[in-house]
C-alpha cells in the first residue's frame, strides 16, 4: 500500500514502473491504461473541485497571473476536470499527458506548459500537490507552491524542493497575500 500510496500523482508511464519494476512485462500497458481510461470516465460524475479552486484560479487572473493548467491526466479526463472547476473564464492554456514523452517527475509538462504560455522558467511558478509535481517543476527550474491535497505531508513536499506549503487550495486562496503568488509584480519570476 505504501507503494502505491508513494505514486499518488504519477501518470500510467511512471506509476506501473514505480509499483511493478521496470524490468517488468510492458505487453499489456496498452490495455491497462485503456482500463483506467474506462474505470475514471465512471466517475466523472461525482468529481468535485476542491473548495476555492475555482476563486484561486480567476483570483490569480485577476492579480495579473497568465494561468497555465499542466495536468497529468489525458485530454479527455483534463476536460472532465475543466467542467467541474468551472473556472475557463480564468484559464490562459492547458497542457496534458497527451502532449508530453514522460509525464510527472519529468519536466515535460512543465516544459509544455512553458512553451504554451509563452514564459521561461524564471518567469513562472507552478502550483502542485505531490512531490511529483515539485520534483518535476524543479527539473524545468520553476519554484512550486504546494498544497495537501495530494495526500502527501508538509514534510516530503518540503523536502522534494517545495517553495512553501499550504493546506488547501482553499488555504491558499485565503492566504494569497502572504505567498509568493500574492503579486506577479513582487515575485522575480512571471506567471504560470
Amino acid at each position: 500500500m505504501a507503494r502505491i500510496h508513494g505514486a499518488i500523482g504519477m501518470a500510467g508511464d511512471q506509476l506501473l514502473d514505480h509499483v511493478l519494476g521496470e524490468d517488468r512485462d510492458h505487453a499489456d500497458d496498452e490495455a491497462i491504461s485503456a482500463a483506467h481510461q474506462a474505470l475514471f470516465a465512471r466517475f466523472w460524475p461525482r468529481l468535485r473541485a476542491f473548495d476555492g479552486a475555482g476563486g484561486l484560479l480567476r483570483e490569480l487572473k485577476r492579480r495579473g497571473w497568465t494561468i497555465t493548467l499542466a495536468s497529468s491526466a489525458s485530454g479527455r479526463d483534463l476536460a472532465a476536470m475543466r467542467a467541474v472547476w468551472d473556472a475557463d473564464d480564468a484559464i490562459d492554456h492547458a497542457t496534458s499527458a497527451d502532449d508530453v514523452e514522460a509525464s510527472k517527475p519529468a519536466p515535460d509538462l512543465v516544459h509544455a506548459a512553458l512553451a504554451k504560455s509563452g514564459a521561461g522558467p524564471g518567469e513562472a511558478l507552478f502550483i502542485g500537490d505531490t512531490p511529483w509535481d515539485v520534483q518535476a517543476a524543479a527539473r524545468a527550474e520553476v519554484p512550486c507552491v504546494a498544497v495537501l491535497s495530494g495526500g502527501f505531508g508538509e514534510r516530503a513536499l518540503l523536502a522534494a524542493g517545495a517553495l512553501e506549503v499550504h493546506v488547501g487550495v482553499g488555504e491558499l486562496l485565503a492566504r494569497l497575500d502572504d505567498s509568493a503568488l500574492a503579486d506577479p509584480a513582487r515575485h522575480t519570476t512571471g506567471a504560470s
